[in-house]
C-alpha cells in the first residue's frame, strides 16, 4: 500500500511536513517510518528525519501500516487504564476519551484504539451498529488528540436512535478551546461549509455558498487573555476537523494544533495535543428522557488557562 504526496513550498522538513498531511500519525510514529525506510522523495528512500524538501518534491510512502502485527502495537493497558467510564447501561456507555487514543482503526490503521477496549470490556458490542468490523457501536468520534465525553451504543434499537440524533441534530456538543488572539464581540458563528482539499487532504472551509457540506460552529468568548481567548464551542454539525478548521479560517487557530496552525503565531506553550476538550453531552435515552453529563477541562490544559491568568 502506498500513498504519494506533494511538497508545496521550498525549505519544508520532511518530518514537520508528513506531520501535517498524515493527521492519524503521531510525530514519533512518523520520524520511525522515516528512519526505517519507509518514506521515499522522487523515488529515492530519505531515512533521516530532518530532511529538507523542496517544491514539487513527490513524496511516497510505502507500508504505513500493511499487517496487523501484535507486537507493533502499543502498550494496551496505558490507554485502556485512562479510559473513563462515566455511565453505563444496557442500551449505551457514556466516556471520557483520552488524548492520544484513536476511536477506531481502519483498513490501513491498526493501533489500538477505543474499539479495542470496548470490545474486551463489552463483547456483544461487536455486533452493534452498522460498519461492525472496525467502529461498532459508535456513533460519533473524537479526532486522536482531542479529548473528552462520548457516547456509544450497547443495543442495536439505541444505535439507530442516537444516529437519529445526531443526524437530526438534537444532540448537544459542547468544547472548550483555547485559540490564539481575542475577538471584538463575546460570541459569534461560523457558518462555513468543509470540504477535505485534494492537494493537502486537510479540512477546508469554503466561502458561503461553495461546494462543501454544511457546517455550523458557535462560540461563546469565557475568558479573554492578552494573545489569547478561551471559548466554549457548540456544534451544530458534526463534520471531521470541523472546530479545528472553522477556527483556523477565521484566524484564531486553536492552541497544539500541529495540522490547522499559522505561522504567523507562534508557539509558545509546547503543547503536544490540540487544546480541544468536549465538556458537555446531551441526548435523549429511549425512554425519552435527556441525559446531560459534563467533563472537566484535563490537568494539562487547566495548567495552561491557570498561568495565563
Amino acid at each position: 500500500m502506498k500513498q504519494l504526496l506533494t511538497c508545496e513550498n521550498n525549505k519544508t522538513r520532511l518530518d514537520k511536513f508528513l506531520v501535517e498531511n498524515l493527521s492519524d500519525l503521531s510525530r514519533s510514529k512518523i520520524q520511525s517510518l522515516i528512519e526505517n525506510g519507509n518514506i521515499k522523495v522522487n523515488g529515492e528512500i530519505i531515512d533521516v528525519k530532518h530532511s529538507w524538501l523542496s517544491k514539487n518534491d513527490k513524496i511516497e510512502i510505502k507500508s504505513l501500516v500493511v499487517k496487523k502485527i501484535k507486537e507493533e502495537k502499543i502498550d494496551k493497558s496505558a490507554l485502556a487504564d485512562k479510559v473513563k467510564i462515566v455511565s453505563e447501561c444496557d442500551d449505551y456507555i457514556v466516556l471520557e476519551k483520552p488524548v492520544g487514543l484513536i476511536v477506531h482503526g481502519a483498513k490501513d490503521i491498526i493501533e489500538y484504539s477505543l474499539v479495542d477496549f470496548l470490545k474486551a470490556k463489552y463483547p456483544g458490542i461487536e455486533k452493534i451498529g452498522e460498519e461492525k468490523r472496525y467502529r461498532p457501536g459508535i456513533v460519533h468520534r473524537l479526532d486522536k488528540t482531542v479529548s473528552g465525553l462520548m457516547v456509544v451504543a450497547r443495543s442495536e434499537k439505541m444505535y439507530k436512535h442516537l444516529k437519529s440524533q445526531f443526524q437530526n441534530r438534537e444532540t448537544i456538543k459542547k468544547y472548550y478551546t483555547l485559540v490564539y488572539g481575542v475577538f471584538d464581540k463575546n460570541e459569534g458563528v461560523v457558518d462555513f461549509p468543509i470540504k477535505r482539499s485534494k492537494r493537502s487532504g486537510k479540512m477546508v472551509a469554503m466561502p458561503k455558498g461553495d461546494e462543501g457540506k454544511d457546517a455550523l460552529t458557535y462560540f461563546f468568548v469565557e475568558h479573554q487573555f492578552n494573545h489569547y481567548t478561551f471559548l466554549d464551542v457548540l456544534i451544530k454539525t458534526g463534520r471531521s476537523h470541523q472546530i479545528r478548521a472553522h477556527m483556523h479560517a477565521i484566524d484564531h487557530p486553536i492552541i497544539g494544533d500541529d495540522l490547522y496552525k499559522s505561522r504567523k503565531y507562534k508557539d509558545k506553550f509546547n503543547l503536544s495535543r490540540t487544546f480541544l476538550h468536549s465538556h458537555y453531552l446531551e441526548f435523549t435515552d429511549l425512554e425519552g428522557k435527556r441525559k446531560k453529563f459534563n467533563s472537566r477541562l484535563p490537568k494539562e490544559l487547566q495548567r495552561i488557562i491557570d498561568n495565563l491568568i
